[in-house]
Order: C-alpha cells, then structure tokens, then sequence
C-alpha cells in the first residue's frame, strides 16, 4: 500500500479522495476526519438526505450493488471503506479490484453472518485467550431436532438471526424447547445462532485499529450499557472496569484483529460474565468492521478518533497511539427524545443541558426522528470522574433518557 498523503493531488490536478460505502452517522463522522485532513470525500449512498451524502464533496445517489455506481466511486476515489456491515460484501470485492479497501470483503462478509463470527472466534481463542457464549447452529429442521434432543443446556438461551441482526434486531429470549421451536418458525426458518444465556455483570468494547502494515494501535476498553438492545450509556475512564480484565480484554481484540489480517478499525465486544473469580470471565460477543457507537466519546476525549484512525488505516499512514485527555460519560440519543410522554413531538431543550459544563453535542443530520432512531449523542467531558457523572445524570434527566440508573 502506497501512502495517500492528505492535500495531495494527481497528474490531473485531482485532489486525493477517500470514498466510503454508505451514507449513515459513521460516514457522517468519516467525512469529518477525511476532510479536515484535507482529502476529498465521496459517498455512496442511495438516499438523497443521508447523514454523509450531505456533507462529502461527492454523493453518488444510487444502489450500493450499482454496477455503474461502483465503478463511479472507483474512478473517483484512491482507497474506499464501508461504514456499517451489511454492504454486500459482493460490492467490496469489486471494488478491490481497482482500488484499496478496508476492510477487506472477506473479512466483512464474516461479520455478517454469525455462523462465520463464532466459528472464527473459537478458531482463534487460543492466541485470544477468550472463546465466545455456548451455542449451537440452526440452518435445518434436522438441527433443530438435534438441539431440541440433545444440547438442552443452551436453554435458557438467546435465538439470533445469523444475519442482518444489530440492535437488538432478529433476537429471541427462549426458556423452555417449546419456545424455541416456536421462535425459529416465527423468525421463518432461516439461519439462527442458539446461544446460551450468561450471567452478565457487565459489557464492554474495545476498538482497535491496524494498518496494511500491521500496525496495531487501541483505545481502552468502554464499558456500555443496553437499553433495550439499544446502547444507552458508554463509560470511558481509568476504572470503568477491572484493570486486569481490561487488559485481557484489549489484548483479546488485538489478537482478533490480528488473526484476521484486518486493515481499518475493528470494534470487538465481550461479555463480562460471573463465573465465580473475583473480577469475573470475559466472553467475546460480536464484532463490528467499522467505528462503532461506544466510540464516539473519542472525538471529544482523545487526541486522535476512532475516525481519525479510520482515515489514517485506509490511506496507508502512520498510526498514532491515542491518548484520552479526558474521562468521558456518552449518551445515545434516540429518537424517543423528540417525543414527550403523551407521544406529541417535543423540541429537546437543549438550551439547559449545552448550559452544562463539558457537554458536546452531535447531531447527525437526520430529519425524520423515530423512536429508537440515532439521531445523535451527548459526551460529557471534566477533569474528573464524580464531575461528569453528575452532569451526565443532569443531562440524562432533561432529556429524559434510559439508562439513567446505569451513570
């Protein structure tokens, strides 16, 4: 990989341009990085009112399968990533014929589908150090038989979609055989992961970035808390959770990165479960290709992003190590808080909470607030951890968001 330096420009007095497939918040906050570099950006995206498409130099308003698109984004680009995993992982590889992209669609289309992400887990547990929850795989009704006779130690357990699930999406709680019968129908028969329910204590993630050289760089662990299969709450700062299993935990996802030959940013989240030891054991769960929403805290609380390294793993530059300035306390704001209690739209009062020392605010640019829609998200920085707690909860309670026994 040939270095992209940032403001160069080609024969044809074409400025260096990255281009990123799809046109969400994540490529939103790509553009930024890119941009305030000094590159050109151009998105990918079929929506005209995207998020990213709004803000790039370039929008090219079409499929993300377009044979014709593609190759536009081709022409117009040096080094090309995808901002969320559900891109066909067919795009990626055409456009890797021409031109560099990261990650890669292989490694893409093995976070896709659950299937492949448990079976590379457990392929490299033994450089990790970590395995993923108990499971099983239900992809025929002989399966299913076979689970229903023969694994009912995975009950209670949680039925996932191997496929397009995020957020709490394509997820079934089942107890008894019975109801996991009757889920795996409802879900229609497709391909489903049955993965055992743990004792969780905790949640965290941990991003990690490398380069086509195998560079490695990462943040520390963030320790997160779901709404409603939803993230609500992230907790960045020293003491967020063991040091020990913090450090397990960034080692883990180093290795995870490494064993799959990974260029870009790569988040990957466990589970912190009781099995009896003092701080707990720690259980992969899934991994994201691509900046996650736990990291957005980095934007305002370290001196480099995760989309600061997004930009630099795909155009062949340095990894800086980043260093967090300060503990931080992040908010997901969803669409709910446009809405009062009674459901009427409401107009968040953000007068009171930016009056709040240490908030940032970022919107994303949505026009249409729906319920469990990111729409946007509040870090709260300060000089010390009891500080932004409180603000954070003062913050929490304005806006009226979950969570709030969780800061």
């Amino acid at each position: 990989m040939t270095p992209i330096f940032p403001g160069s420009v080609d024969a044809a007095g074409q400025r260096a341009t990255l281009g990123v497939v799809g046109g969400g918040q994540l490529g939103r906050m790509f553009v930024h990085a890119a941009q305030r570099l000094g590159y050109s950006t151009a998105v990918l995206e079929p929506d005209a009112q995207s998020p990213a498409g709004l803000v790039s130099h370039h929008h090219i308003q079409t499929g993300y399968d377009d044979p014709a698109g593609l190759a536009q984004l081709a022409h117009l680009c040096q080094a090309i990533t995808t901002e969320f995993e559900n891109v066909p992982a067919q795009a990626l590889q055409t456009l890797a014929l021409t031109r560099p992209v990261a990650p890669s669609a292989a490694v893409v289309g093995i976070a896709q589908n659950r299937i492949e992400e448990k079976a590379h887990f457990a392929a490299c547990a033994d450089v990790s150090g970590v395995t993923c929850a108990p499971y099983a795989v239900l992809e025929t009704p002989a399966q299913l038989q076979a689970v229903l006779a023969e694994r009912a130690d995975l009950l209670p357990g949680i039925l996932k979609t191997a496929r397009m699930g995020y957020d709490g999406k394509g997820q079934v709680r089942v107890k008894t055989a019975a109801q996991l019968a009757a889920a795996w129908a409802e879900l229609g028969g497709v391909a489903c992961v049955l993965e055992k329910m743990l004792p969780l204590t905790a949640e965290c993630s941990v991003l990690v970035a490398r380069g086509w050289d195998g560079q490695v760089v990462s943040f520390a662990p963030q320790r997160n808390v779901h709404v409603g299969g939803i993230l609500a709450v992230t907790h960045a700062y020293a003491g967020n959770m063991p040091a020990a299993l913090a450090a397990r935990a960034r080692e883990a996802a180093v290795a995870i990165a490494q064993h799959l030959g990974y260029v870009g940013v790569l988040c990957v989240e466990f589970f912190v479960v009781d099995d009896g030891s003092a701080h707990g054991g720690l259980v992969v769960n899934e991994m994201a290709p691509r900046p996650h929403n736990s990291g957005h805290y980095t934007i305002d609380a370290c001196d480099a992003s995760q989309f600061d390294l997004q930009v630099h793993a795909m155009a062949g530059l340095p990894l800086p190590q980043p260093r967090q300035h300060s503990p931080a306390i992040m908010l997901n704001l969803l669409g709910d808080v446009w809405f009062d209690a009674d459901g009427q739209p409401q107009e968040p009062d953000w007068y009171a909470v930016l009056s709040l020392p240490g908030t940032h605010l970022h919107l994303y640019g949505k026009l249409d607030a729906r319920a469990g829609r990111k729409m946007g998200h509040l870090t709260v920085t300060g000089p010390d951890i009891a500080g932004i707690k409180t603000v954070a909860r003062r913050a929490a309670e304005l806006l009226s968001l979950p969570g709030l026994d969780a800061i």
